[in-house]
């Protein structure tokens, strides 16, 4: 017969603490029975309760219970406002992009240890905060839990690893060995970056993409002038170049309410012009991510500069062509 679940241990002291501010004299036995737990357990939440959390509790001998010597008018747990609630509220919700993935079970958990403690300082119902937010995403990343604990595992730990990779152009899988520094999420899909042994430069990684990860014993220090906010800084996605290109963008009067409703890149400019069109002008270090970026936008945009940026567009807009004859 399957053992029946106790209540996670929050939860049985916030009912102590409701029973002893009804000054009552509830006893261990009692409150044991109450929360089908062992007297044990309750000792020992009594014990933590006064000991702990500084909570004014004793044992009353003629009245054989234990009871607040003074008034506790609320529980020194988590305390949140409407603000802070709704923000908590967001992020679950946020969570959305995962459902239907490996990521749902162990990220819905890990949320509910986290709030099942928190006692909000106003008093709604959360269930007809649904159709106030909602989060749609499109192109929600493929990757395996396992995969994904085995990386963060090496991450945590400063330790090299082997796997497997194929990159977009390649047919076959590849063996990397590499020291695994981050883990980012960008645009919903995961990426690695780690410094290639065999390359002896950082490199980047699209988590679907790799398989059979091994751990390996060798630890390593992460180099000093890693840091992947500057990393990414200049770059109009997850890829970097060496290169510095100055982009300049036309945007039309249709598209130029849309383009100044974001911020697209922290090296953003935006020109107004007379007609309600705009220049977009950004400074980034790799071109294929601006540039389908920029073919998005149909007819609404026409890049401006660079040369190269414009030519590769043209190519492609060509071979586009060549597929609807």
């Amino acid at each position: 017969m399957p053992r029946k679940a106790s209540r996670p241990p929050l939860a049985r002291m916030l009912r102590i603490h409701e029973q002893l501010q009804k000054n009552i004299h509830p006893n261990c036995r009692k409150l044991g029975a109450l929360l089908e737990v062992a007297a044990k357990t309750i000792q020992r939440d009594i014990d933590f309760m006064r000991d702990q959390l500084c909570l004014p509790i004793e044992y009353n001998q003629k009245k054989f219970g234990y009871y607040y010597t003074e008034a506790v008018t609320s529980f020194p747990t988590v305390q949140v406002s409407e603000g802070e609630l709704v923000a908590l509220y967001v992020a679950q919700k946020a969570m959305a992009q995962y459902r239907g993935t490996v990521f749902e079970k162990p990220l819905q958990a890990a949320f509910h240890k986290l709030t099942d403690g928190l006692r909000d300082q106003v008093s709604f119902e959360l269930g007809h905060w649904d159709s106030f937010f909602s989060f749609h995403s499109l192109g929600t990343t493929v990757a395996d839990l396992e995969l994904f604990e085995r990386l963060s595992t090496a991450v945590t730990q400063s330790r090299e690893i082997s796997f497997l990779y194929k990159k977009l152009s390649a047919q076959e899988n590849e063996l990397r060995h590499v020291q695994p520094y981050h883990l980012a999420s960008i645009d919903n899909q995961w990426y690695l970056f780690a410094f290639d042994l065999d390359r002896s430069e950082i490199r980047t990684f699209a988590l679907p993409r790799i398989e059979s990860v091994e751990l390996g014993s060798q630890t390593f220090t992460i180099a000093e002038d890693f840091s992947i906010s500057e990393m990414l800084k200049n770059s109009f996605g997850v890829f970097s170049g060496q290169q510095t290109y100055e982009v300049r963008i036309a945007f039309d009067s249709w598209a130029s309410r849309l383009i100044q409703e974001r911020l697209w890149h922290p090296s953003q400019n935006i020109i107004s012009l007379a007609d309600n069109s705009l220049e977009l002008t950004l400074t980034i270090n790799s071109l294929p991510e601006i540039e389908r970026w920029i073919l998005s936008w149909g007819p609404h945009a026409k890049v401006l500069e660079p040369k190269e940026l414009k030519d590769s567009i043209l190519k492609s807009l060509s071979n586009m062509q060549n597929l609807y004859p």
